[in-house]
């Protein structure tokens, strides 16, 4: 499936934006601290994924036949959106909102990159690994920054844990990226792969959000909160991350969203009042860089010929 170089840059601008979106996330879900990051997890992913399902369920019910054809394919992306909403939230629960989405988001386009190359075959181009080796970099610095700033203030959270959980949800995120762009890549239209996807991850998570929501109708604030997290973030976030991927490769798109982490930064600075360190900024910078070094097409030199 190609694209062209209008529907890549349109694919890019839409993983932008989905990135910012998923940036505010931590942000604000510090708005509702009696509702336990399982909780949140839940009603984000869950209802966002279900709603997703309803505006699909049109084509979903026309491509039944394709989807259970690919039924190992679809298990896989349900059962990593299911799963990678609760590591996502625990990680930062325990790390801290900056650290649990550096390790998350940070660690996906190296896990799609690998998923691409084992399971596909797919090449890793040169400017693909330097690309994300300066994302890397960006993340570690600002992950670094950001655990010094939490020692410094004797607030140092459960950080191996943290860390853990959020190599799950890295995981899981470039393992449902690679599901739903497997769906599209075999004629199954964007909107019905992202639906079908998510919708059966969004049934998974209802059992958890069942068990442990109640805190959410607990104020009218909690209840705001989820509300947010699960059409805002999610079910629009999501909507663009699925108009992406039927333009963009996955790694490419996962690799994007390290944009995520330094929108988090900001705005845990900006509005919850965290610090971060110079070395913390240089690691944004860093991540701004790699963004633009991967998705600016490069100018090819005019192949000189002799008369």
């Amino acid at each position: 499936m190609t694209s062209s170089p209008a529907e890549r840059l349109l694919g890019i601008l839409a993983v932008v934006f989905a990135s910012v979106l998923w940036g505010s996330t931590g942000t604000a879900a510090t708005f509702a601290p009696q509702v336990s990051p399982l909780a949140i997890g839940a009603v984000a992913m869950g209802i966002g994924g279900l709603l997703q399902a309803v505006i699909a369920a049109r084509g979903i019910l026309r491509h039944r036949r394709a989807l259970t054809l690919h039924w190992r394919i679809l298990l896989t992306g349900g059962l990593s959106v299911g799963i990678y909403p609760l590591a996502f939230y625990a990680s930062m629960h325990l790390a801290g909102v900056t650290v649990g989405t550096v390790i998350s988001i940070g660690s996906a386009p190296l896990l799609s990159a690998l998923i691409e190359y084992w399971l596909e075959g797919q090449r890793l181009t040169r400017r693909w690994m330097t690309g994300a080796a300066i994302g890397v970099a960006g993340m570690v610095l600002l992950c670094l920054a950001e655990s010094s700033s939490h020692a410094l203030s004797g607030q140092q959270p459960h950080a191996l844990a943290g860390m853990a959980f959020g190599l799950v949800a890295g995981l899981t995120y470039a393992l449902y990226a690679w599901a739903a762009r497997q769906l599209m890549q075999r004629s199954v239209p964007s909107r019905v792969s992202m639906g079908a996807t998510f919708g059966l991850g969004g049934l998974l998570l209802m059992p958890v959000l069942f068990v442990t929501g109640a805190p959410l109708l607990a104020s009218w604030n909690n209840a705001a909160v989820g509300a947010y997290m699960a059409l805002i973030p999610m079910f629009t976030g999501y909507v663009c991350f699925g108009y992406a991927l039927a333009r963009i490769p996955a790694s490419l798109a996962t690799t994007i969203t390290l944009l995520e982490p330094a929108v988090a930064a900001v705005l845990a600075v900006l509005i919850v009042g965290e610090r971060l360190p110079a070395m913390g900024w240089t690691g944004i910078g860093l991540v701004v860089a790699c963004l633009i070094f991967i998705t600016v097409p490069l100018r090819r030199r005019p192949v000189l010929t002799s008369a």
